[in-house]
């Protein structure tokens, strides 16, 4: 099973992409965040006429989560989950579903604007709710990925210039602190299992060509329960889809369980 996540920053305008993607790429679970639509406008008959089966949580202009399915895997829908179970929340940023005996949570992270800020303590509080919902998660489903947008740079060597994000949102001492509480579940950082080349990132902010002056930062994570971690033979960032038109700012990440 090839697996991955991939913030697209509206479906509606990346949706030719998502579509193009999945064709070239093999992808049989795809995870996706920022959808930025609601519900009635998601495009269900668009992605089941390439063999994609569709679960999802959207609304109007902001957040939203999906989980892409290759025809022929079966998803036991009597597991889906929308959002963190207890955590009143308006905003659409989680659905689980168990897939061919898989965990699959797709999740978008609070960005956190600053340290300091209401949006900061809430994507504390956040963070708090999903590491103690996954704790219950883990006991259930022994297979489990966590796949999507962290908003959350782990380490100063996923961050292109360290020194200038020093206490910024993103990198904070609270933030990966959340990270490393959630590597302590049990879970594994998929990227970091393999020798990867230095200056590899997954998000490039629109101005100032950082992309094109490979300014990133890496930010969309795969974390994987030990027994899936056993059967990962890869993990990769893809950085075409970065180079298209109109592209998302962030590159999908995928891994492949063998």
């Amino acid at each position: 099973m090839k697996i991955a996540t991939w913030n697209v920053n509206s479906l509606k305008v990346r949706q030719q992409h998502v579509i193009d993607w999945l064709a070239s790429s093999g992808t049989d679970v795809l995870c996706l965040q920022e959808l930025k639509l609601p519900d009635e406008k998601f495009p269900r008959a668009e992605l089941e006429a390439i063999g994609y089966r569709s679960f999802y949580v959207g609304q109007k202009t902001y957040n939203g989560v999906a989980i892409l399915v290759r025809e022929g895997l079966s998803v036991d829908e009597s597991t889906i989950v929308r959002n963190i179970p207890g955590f009143e929340d308006p905003q659409q940023r989680v659905i689980a579903a168990t897939i061919e005996g898989v965990r699959i949570i797709s999740a978008y992270f609070p960005n956190g604007q600053a340290p300091g800020t209401e949006k900061f303590a809430y994507k504390l509080r956040w963070l708090d709710a999903l590491h103690d919902w996954l704790t219950t998660e883990m006991t259930r489903h022994p297979k489990l990925a966590l796949l999507g947008d962290y908003n959350i740079a782990p380490e100063d060597r996923d961050v292109h210039d360290p020194k200038a994000w020093e206490g910024q949102n993103l990198v904070s001492p609270e933030e990966r602190a959340a990270f490393v509480r959630l590597i302590g579940l049990g879970l594994l950082d998929a990227f970091r299992q393999f020798e990867q080349q230095e200056k590899i990132y997954s998000w490039w902010d629109y101005r100032m060509m950082a992309f094109r002056r490979n300014a990133g930062v890496r930010i969309d994570h795969i974390l994987l329960s030990k027994a899936l971690a056993d059967i990962c033979t890869s993990c990769d960032i893809d950085k075409v889809p970065r180079k298209w038109e109109q592209p998302s700012d962030h590159a999908p990440v995928f891994a492949q369980l063998s």
